[in-house]
């Protein structure tokens, strides 16, 4: 991975955050949708006929009418509590479009193949036989050759997940457990065959 490409990640970094969180609302609204469907569809009993039958899917239907209207009056009562409200929903957007938006773009001049795959190469490269590995090792690894400089590990974190690479919180390497990537997640989400071959070989520092 060479700075072309540590360039490519960035520029990818910082358009996929908003386009992640675009995914992540369409893909949101879309879950809760057929999830509320389903579940007002479900009161339907089979063993009744006409009226009596539709009755559980009405009750339920009225029911969430009757908590969207909580929920609005609760909001102009106490208008903090939007906040709260589009704090869950974002963050529930981010988690929801880590995998939804495709990589992004590099520009011509930075890089000559997709970003995600040469952060993927990259991790596995570091990663070896291992299980797993913690993002500071990777950072340090980076910076070992001249690169991400000034990167702290929450910034390697915030382009990975951007370029949705999995990144789980709570690795155990040794007796620590941190944030770091798992090998087991890379497979699920990026098939070795559908890969890309490694880019190019590490500039020296």
């Amino acid at each position: 991975m060479n700075r072309h490409l540590l360039a490519a990640v960035n520029v990818a970094a910082r358009h996929g955050v908003a386009q992640r969180l675009a995914d992540g609302s369409r893909t949101l609204y879309r879950r809760r949708t057929d999830a509320l469907t389903t579940w007002v569809a479900a009161g339907r009993r089979d063993d009744l006929t006409g009226w009596r039958a539709a009755l559980g899917p009405l009750v339920r239907l009225s029911l969430l009418l009757a908590a969207a209207a909580i929920t609005y009056r609760a909001a102009r009562t106490v208008p903090w509590l939007m906040w709260i409200l589009a704090g869950g929903w974002t963050l529930a957007a981010w988690r929801a479009g880590a995998r939804e938006q495709p990589p992004a773009e590099a520009p011509q001049d930075a890089a000559r193949e997709d970003p995600t795959g040469a952060a993927v190469t990259l991790l596995r490269e570091v990663l070896g036989d291992r299980p797993a590995v913690h993002l500071s090792e990777v950072l340090a690894h980076l910076q070992k050759h001249g690169q991400g400089e000034g990167w702290k590990v929450a910034d390697l974190r915030v382009r990975l997940e951007a370029l949705g690479v999995p990144v789980d919180p709570r690795v155990k390497v040794g007796k620590v457990p941190t944030r770091g990537v798992r090998a087991a997640d890379l497979d699920r989400h990026f098939p070795a065959k559908e890969m890309s071959p490694s880019p190019t070989e590490v500039d020296a520092a």
